[in-house]
């Protein structure tokens, strides 16, 4: 969402510090691996929300496949990190441990974002509220 509404700097970095602020406040999740691996998530997630929203024609259709992307490439860095990060622990992440925690395990996350995100980028964008250029013009 920060990726849409303030573009791909600040949605890179506020995805990144995201779930390491979340640890410090809560202690969940934790730190590493899954707080690791999430940072680079989520930052690749404000990073290609926020560039592809700027490239792309400002259409209601454009935010749902710049959504689709985006979460495919978040997931994508999430298991290669995850990768990098068996190999240092010395345990096995395979495809079946991506396909599970990058898909199976994040159907209603994924569902919850595609509902909600182009509601509430559109919304901002109708607002005036929008800092990463752009009006959003439904169908």
């Amino acid at each position: 969402l920060c990726g849409f509404i303030c573009g791909w700097p600040w949605g890179l970095l506020v995805g990144f510090i995201a779930p390491l602020l979340r640890f410090a406040l809560f202690q969940m999740p934790p730190i590493f691996p899954i707080g690791t691996a999430m940072a680079f998530e989520l930052a690749m997630y404000g990073f290609a929300a926020g560039l592809l929203y700027k490239k792309l024609p400002k259409k209601a259709l454009y935010i749902y496949i710049n959504l689709i992307v985006t979460m495919i490439a978040g997931r994508i860095v999430w298991g290669v990190v995850q990768f990098f990060i068996a190999g240092i622990r010395n345990t096995n992440f395979g495809l079946q441990a991506f396909w599970a925690g990058a898909v199976l395990n994040a159907i209603p996350g994924i569902i919850c974002q595609i509902i909600l995100i182009p509601i509430i980028v559109i919304a901002f964008s109708k607002s005036g509220l929008f800092s990463n250029e752009g009006t959003v013009k439904t169908m």
